[in-house]
């Protein structure tokens, strides 16, 4: 009636996309998701040329770092510009914004440098501190460049003077604004209560990058202003042209 005999076949069948896979779940300890993943791609790479219709892929919580990783790549991108561009308008010059831009790479130099000597990875969280670092060294650059343009057009002071007296004057509120964030960025750095390794990358991305930004803005904008900065901010003297024209415009205004 009947023939009966043992085989072997897969209780489950796994589909992605349409295509059968079989599926390979591990978990870490002890190390960063990046590394491993670049492990495993090298352990691909040396199989060779697979079989046809044979692919191995890497799925998980690698899509997704690698995903966050390029939208925050590219917001920190996007957020240089469109700042770069909002300061175009508003200083009505070209070389005010890129003076101030300087103090940009200062601060991603100090962030690569605190995540290598802490052996901290770069994560999501170290890209949002950077952002924030960021934003902080580009408002500290603007203090002493706009100081500095408002000397030179009211006591009529040369490139270097004001670039000088400005340092000397912001270096207060700038290093106030600094180390404020620095000091408050302490305690998440050093991985402080429960979970606290999972913001510490944040944290010392923000010291890092604002160690580092507060040096150039006091040392190497004030430099780099003096040799780039030779004529007179424009914003002011389209400011003193309009008053010009607006009381020649008026009734009892003298007329050229």
């Amino acid at each position: 009636m009947a023939t009966l005999t043992p085989e072997v076949r897969a209780s489950l069948l796994s589909h992605y996309t349409v295509q059968r896979v079989l599926d390979v779940a591990a978990s870490l300890d002890g190390r960063d998701l990046g590394a491993v993943s670049q492990d495993i791609e090298k352990k691909i790479k040396e199989l060779g040329p697979l079989p046809k219709g044979v692919k191995i892929k890497l799925r998980g919580q690698n899509e997704v770092m690698d995903a966050s990783f390029r939208m925050l790549g590219l917001g920190l991108i996007l957020a240089v510009v469109l700042v770069y561009c909002l300061m175009v308008v508003l200083f009505q010059s070209w070389i005010d914004p890129l003076l101030i831009m300087v103090a940009v790479p200062g601060a991603l130099v100090g962030i690569l440098w605190m995540l290598a000597i802490t052996h901290t990875t770069l994560n999501v969280e170290s890209m949002m501190g950077a952002i924030m670092a960021v934003g902080i060294a580009v408002s500290n650059s603007i203090l002493l460049v706009n100081f500095a343009n408002d000397l030179r057009t009211e006591q009529n002071l040369g490139a270097l003077e004001a670039a000088l007296e400005a340092g000397k004057t912001r270096l207060r509120p700038v290093l106030m604004t600094a180390l404020a964030m620095i000091i408050g960025m302490v305690p998440m750095a050093l991985a402080l209560g429960e979970a606290g390794e999972q913001n510490a990358p944040l944290g010392r991305a923000v010291i890092g990058g604002l160690l580092m930004a507060t040096f150039v803005t006091l040392f190497v904008v004030p430099v780099v202003y003096s040799i780039l900065r030779t004529k007179l901010p424009e914003k002011h003297l389209l400011e003193e042209r309009f008053q010009r024209e607006k009381a020649g415009a008026e009734p009892g205004g003298s007329h050229a």
